[in-house]
Formats: C-alpha cells, structure tokens, sequence
C-alpha cells in the first residue's frame, strides 16, 4: 500500500503495507490544522472477486476546496458491517482509544460523523473495539444522582452497528487539556469544602480528583464519595443493559488522577525540564492527617503524625536535594520512614480496594471484565529509593517489592490490571533521571504472574516514543500474555499521513496478514458526509 499526499501536481509517497483482497476503500478527510480535529468524511468500501488472491492496496490523499456547512444526516436506517474478524488476532485483542472529549459537557456526540467514519476504518483494519471514556463531570454533572447517558448511548449504538466491541473508562477525576471538569455540584461543595481535595505540604490542592481520605465521609451533601460512585456505577449498568456482556466487554474503574491507582504527586512539575523530579507527598489536607494521626497513635508515636516527612524535597527537585531520598544515609530506610511509606501505601491500596470491589460487585453478573489502571512511574528507578513511585503511594524500592500487594488486591477482586507505557524503551529515556520502563515493566508484571492478574496494555501516547511501534510488539509478542491492548488514541495526528501508516503496519504485524475472503465484508457501501466551512479537504482512496 502506497500513501501520496498530492498538491497541485506534487506527490509525496509513504509504504503502509497493508493488504486488502481486491478490495476499494475511499475514505476522505478534512483535517483541520489550527485545533488538531480531525474529520472522516466518507468511507466506502466496495468488495470485488472475493476468491481472488491478496495483492497490494494503494492510498492517495488529495486536497479539494471549500465545502459549505448545513446540517447532519441521520445513518441509522444503515447495517453494520460485516463483524468477521481476521481469525489470527484473536490472539491479540487490539482497541483504540476514542477521542478524550468524544461526547461534549452538553452530552452531545463531538463530531459524531467523523467518529462514525473513522469507526468503520478501524473495522476494516481488523481492530476489535475502541475504548470510551465516560466522565463523572459530564454524566451526572447538574446535580446528584441527575444522570444524562445520552450522548454516551448515542456512542454505544454506533460501535456497535458497525460490529465492534467497547471497552468503557469510568472516569471520577478531571482533565485540564481537553477541559472536562469535576461535576458542577462537586466543584460547589469543594468551594466550601477544600478539605475534600488532596493538598501538598505548601498548601497547594490538587483539585482534579476527590482525596481518597474521603472515601467514606458524608462530605457530598450527606453522601460519601463512595456511596456516590456506587449510585453513579448502578445507573450505568442500568442504562447500557442491552450493551453488557455483548457489545460493552470490558469496564474500566477509575481509581484517581487520570483514572490510574496513585496520589497526584507529579500534577505540578515543571513542564519545560527534561528531567522529572521525584513529586511531593499528598497528605497534608486535614482528612488526611487525622488519618496519620490515629495511625501513628496507634503505634504508640504519637508525635510521627503531626504531618509528612520533612525533610523531603519538593516537585521538581532530584532526590539527592533534600535528605528523605537519599540512596545512603536517607529518612527513607529509618523506623519513621518506613512507618509513614507503609501508611501512606497502604492507604492507596484500600481505596483500590474498596473501588475495585464496588466495580466487581456492581458489574459482575454483566459478563463483562473488569479493569484496574495502575501507573508506570519508571523515573529515578534505577535509584535505591524509587522516590517518584514513593510520592505517588506506591512503596517499591531496592529492597521491598511494592506491588506484590497492588497485584494481590487485583487478585482478589477478580480483575485485570492495565499497564500503560509499553512503547518505553530504556535506550531512550535521558540517562540522568535514572530511568527504567522497561525494568519497572518486568518487575509489575512478574507480581501479576505471581498472584493470576491478567496485564493489559496501553501505549503512553499516540505522538509516539522513540522505537514505540517496535516495543510495543517486543512486548505483546513476547513470554509474558497480554488479555488486550489499547492503542491510545484517536484523533487528528491518528489519521495522518505521518502516523496511520505506521499504525497499519503494526495491526498488520498484530493479524499476520493472515486475511481470509470469508473474512471480508460482503459488497456494500458506506457513505458519511461531513459538511463545514473549513476550505481543505483531505481525500484517502485505496485501490
């Protein structure tokens, strides 16, 4: 398969290698440049001598002028397509991430149309499913217990006429980038409430998510937080019931910032630094210190619960800055420092617990799987200390293995753990942050093994790391099974000429290409218009 970007009479060409059996595939796309959004146009697929041998496909892109805005056509009264899949990936389950912001804060589908086409591309491809993130801010976000599924049923129903599987990412924390915030009625109470959010030692809260000190205080008008995501995970189910078990697989439980089990330790490093640093300790918001205090009480030091370490340094600073990290010599290894890190721990591993559990019991008889996100913080791990996975909770250093117990707590809740930064290497992390994904990796993965916890996977980013294609297949195809793999995400770099050819090369590496004429869709074509009043038209056709 050949990629040419034609302008004028010019004509720049990029070998994607993906096979079709005499098959015609037109997509366009309008790309548009200043907000990164990219809209699929029309896919069709015209099926053509069904017996006949494999040969290669070709891709051109080619601009057209202005194309005038007017309303959307309904496509309901269209069938799916063919749900046969290439029977070699059902060895790898592949998905791709949906766009962040797929369904608005008005509860709308954003750019319906295009998510429509590009769903049928990514069926054509052989990819099972596509994950959707589900927002707390947007789905119950005028008032408790107020729910507005709409937009997200909308998306249910378009995976699955065109036959894919959805995976469904309960998200109970905010985002800055694109703008989905905590629900209005949270945000109000938190205006009064601050003690509610995590706060760091100079102060400064982390308003992105609820601190897990909180998980069983009535501090949401009379409720806690808990009973809120039960209400919340029960009327979900209860909307998508025709989706469970068949086209809903697999649900995701968000567990903190950015839906992964860990404390906001790095919400406020330095963007510009190549060099992480090691992040500060979540503790010094008032719920959470009286947690300390009773723990340290409880073990008869009543004075080692009067806040966190203080000797540890802050944000953006090495570990050697302050004297907690220290490889020789540091708080870390003393009686104190390891009663405040099994604490501080432990308590993440509770609320992972208690939210896992929740998931399990809500959703278990559905028939679908249950999903956990833990981080890979593999910055400073080549440090005794591990200080970056010690500030976000996670007690792993040199000498103690922190996530036998994360690994356990899956286990015994019956569910799968999500790994994401599979496409990190270690050749190409800075050598001065001590660094090692790959390593960390290992070391997660052989405590899943250890205890039956089933590893998914994810990638760190769709602009992509250096090497990332070929270490996300070093990963999946290597000793150690992968249940799924989510390649994230969706959007206008997505379907570039610079990335989606690479993107087709890995599903083909993933398939085999062993593509089968009874696994091709039957003739029929698919149309889908996206009418603007952008002035570029970017057209893909495959013949």
């Amino acid at each position: 398969m050949e990629v040419s970007l034609m302008g004028n009479s010019q004509a720049n060409v990029v070998k994607t290698g993906l096979p079709y059996r005499d098959s015609r595939v037109c997509c366009s796309y309008k790309n548009k440049i200043d907000d990164k959004v990219l809209f699929v146009n029309r896919v069709s697929f015209l099926g053509q001598n069904r017996s006949a041998n494999l040969r290669k496909a070709q891709l051109r892109f080619c601009t057209k002028a202005s194309v005038q805005s007017q309303p959307l056509p309904s496509d309901r009264d269209s069938g799916p397509l063919s749900s046969a899949r290439p029977k070699s990936l059902d060895a790898v389950r592949l998905f791709v991430g949906l766009p962040l912001d797929t369904v608005s804060d008005a509860n709308t589908v954003n750019h319906a149309k295009a998510i429509a086409a590009g769903l049928k591309a990514l069926k054509l491809l052989g990819v099972e499913g596509v994950e959707l993130p589900v927002w707390w801010g947007v789905a119950e976000k005028e008032a408790m217990g107020k729910y507005n599924w709409s937009g997200y049923l909308a998306v249910a129903e378009m995976v699955e006429k065109i036959g894919l599987k959805l995976h469904v990412s309960l998200c109970f924390h905010a985002l800055k980038q694109p703008k989905i915030p905590l629900p209005d009625w949270v945000s109000q109470i938190g205006e009064s409430q601050s003690s509610i959010f995590y706060t760091d030692q100079s102060g400064q809260q982390f308003k992105g998510c609820l601190s897990l000190a909180v998980d069983d205080l009535p501090v949401l008008d009379g409720k806690t937080p808990i009973q809120v995501y039960q209400e919340f995970c029960e009327s979900f189910k209860s909307s998508f019931k025709p989706f469970m078990g068949t086209t809903i697989t697999g649900i995701s439980m968000g567990l903190g910032p950015d839906g992964e089990l860990r404390y906001p330790s790095h919400h406020r490093l330095a963007k510009s630094s190549k060099i992480p640093g090691v992040g500060e300790f979540q503790c010094c918001d008032r719920n959470m210190l009286n947690l300390l205090q009773q723990h340290a009480e409880a073990n008869g030091n009543p004075l080692w619960g009067l806040r966190g370490p203080h000797d540890a340094p802050s944000y953006d600073e090495s570990p050697n800055s302050n004297s907690f990290f220290k490889d020789n010599g540091g708080s870390w290894e003393s009686p104190y420092g390891d009663f405040f890190l099994s604490w501080y721990s432990s308590q993440l591993i509770s609320h992972g617990n208690c939210l896992l559990s929740l998931a399990s019991s809500t959703f278990g008889e559905t028939g679908v799987s249950i999903y956990g996100k833990i981080p890979l913080i593999h910055s400073w791990y080549k440090t005794r200390s591990h200080p970056s996975e010690l500030t976000a909770g996670l007690y792993n250093t040199a000498k103690r293995d922190g996530y036998a117990a994360v690994a356990e707590m899956f286990a015994k809740n019956s569910c799968k753990m999500i790994l994401p930064g599979m496409d990190l290497s270690d050749e190409h992390q800075p050598r001065e942050s001590f660094s090692s994904p790959e390593s960390l990796l290992a070391q997660i993965r052989t405590a899943c093994n250890k205890h039956g916890v089933e590893v998914s996977g994810q990638n760190s980013s769709v602009t992509g790391a250096p090497g990332g294609f070929e270490q996300m297949k070093k990963n999946l195809f290597g000793e150690n099974v992968v249940d799924l793999f989510t390649y994230q995400r969706m959007g206008a770099y997505f379907f570039s000429p610079e990335h989606f050819p690479s993107f087709t090369k890995f599903v083909r590496n993933l398939n085999q290409l062993e593509l089968h004429g009874d696994d091709l869709p039957v003739e029929e074509e698919v149309t889908e218009s996206v009418h603007t009043n952008a002035n570029t038209n970017i057209q893909v056709q495959a013949a």
